[in-house]
């Protein structure tokens, strides 16, 4: 009996499907939660050749929906994406395969993620107002263990000031982890309170007219140090130097100035030299340390300074610092708490 070459190819497929449904492939894994260990490319095919997704950074969770074989698994990020990453323990590291229990939380207001669950802890970030994390586990009275929106693990606060819990919250938690050490204290949230309660008092007089050498004893206009003395004492009722030479002095007192302004905390103060032009150039060879300082606002994070400085720059208002002129006349920073 002779075939035609359709018949021949058709014959081959059918033979080619038969050989290999025999042959037995790794089982799927139950979805199961892992955490990364080092950082490891997430690529598209479970191959070196595949392209990256992107990076997974120490300490993400992802959900591993199947183990391809020996060397990759299949998963998902927090974000949804799917990938493929290498099985190595080194990489990663598989959780229990029950589902972890969680409660959400929403933040009412700016509060430290730290990398252990003691105020000695090192400071990952501030989570912002209105961020959503997941609390993995209820720690000791003092603090949650969450995981914020990239998947990074800390430790926040308990107080019902910073967050609002919703859902079921677990009991027990790494504790310190081995994030950062350290024993397990009352978080200082005096602090954190208090930073809020001064910038939220500030936010009050957005666009009041500015007035140099304004009346101390007004709200109506204000000038640089008179907004900034005004913002601790409505918020705080701590009276600071009337001049922006003395709030200077009082925070160097306190022995916490940095003349780094991304290593600023939310809510520190921030001094500057007299304006000499817009270009960074503009203040080359200029010992800052040497400089008179002529101007300071309040740091909201992010690179934003809160401050006034004139009537055609809005009276009170929000500048960038990040390659502007700020930027370039900033001398120094600190926390006046």
């Amino acid at each position: 009996m002779q075939y035609t070459m359709k018949q021949r190819m058709a014959t081959a497929t059918l033979t080619a499907a038969l050989l290999f449904s025999s042959i037995s492939v790794p089982a799927a894994l139950a979805a199961q939660a892992g955490e990364v260990q080092s950082g490891v490319n997430m690529r598209s095919a479970p191959s070196t050749s595949g392209s990256i997704i992107r990076n997974l950074k120490k300490g993400e969770q992802v959900t591993i929906v199947e183990k391809i074989n020996s060397y990759w698994y299949k998963i998902t990020d927090s974000s949804g994406r799917s990938g493929y990453i290498s099985t190595s323990s080194q990489y990663i590291e598989l959780q229990s395969s029950a589902p972890e229990q969680t409660g959400n939380a929403t933040v009412k207001a700016s509060v430290s993620f730290r990398k252990s669950a003691s105020t000695s802890g090192e400071r990952i970030r501030y989570l912002k107002k209105g961020e959503i994390v997941t609390i993995v586990a209820k720690t000791n009275s003092y603090w949650y263990e969450v995981r914020d929106g990239n998947g990074v693990r800390g430790f926040v606060s308990t107080q019902a000031a910073y967050l609002s819990v919703s859902g079921t919250i677990p009991d027990g938690g790494t504790g310190n982890g081995g994030n950062g050490g350290g024993p397990v204290t009352a978080p200082d949230d005096t602090k954190d309170e208090s930073v809020e309660k001064m910038i939220a008092a500030g936010m009050k007089y957005l666009g009041t007219p500015y007035e140099y050498g304004s009346d101390r004893n007004t709200t109506t206009t204000f000038d640089c140090s008179d907004f900034v003395r005004q913002s601790f004492l409505d918020g705080l009722g701590i009276r600071l130097p009337a001049d922006s030479r003395q709030q200077a002095q009082y925070v160097k007192d306190k022995g916490t100035a940095n003349t780094n302004w991304r290593a600023l905390e939310r809510g520190d103060l921030v001094f500057f030299m007299s304006y000499k032009g817009t270009k960074a150039s503009s203040y080359n060879g200029i010992d800052k340390s040497s400089q008179t300082i002529t101007h300071d606002g309040i740091y909201l994070g992010d690179g934003k300074v809160l401050h006034t400085y004139s009537n055609e720059g809005g009276g009170v208002t929000i500048s960038n610092i990040e390659g502007t002129h700020w930027e370039y006349r900033l001398v120094f920073g600190g926390s006046a708490l």
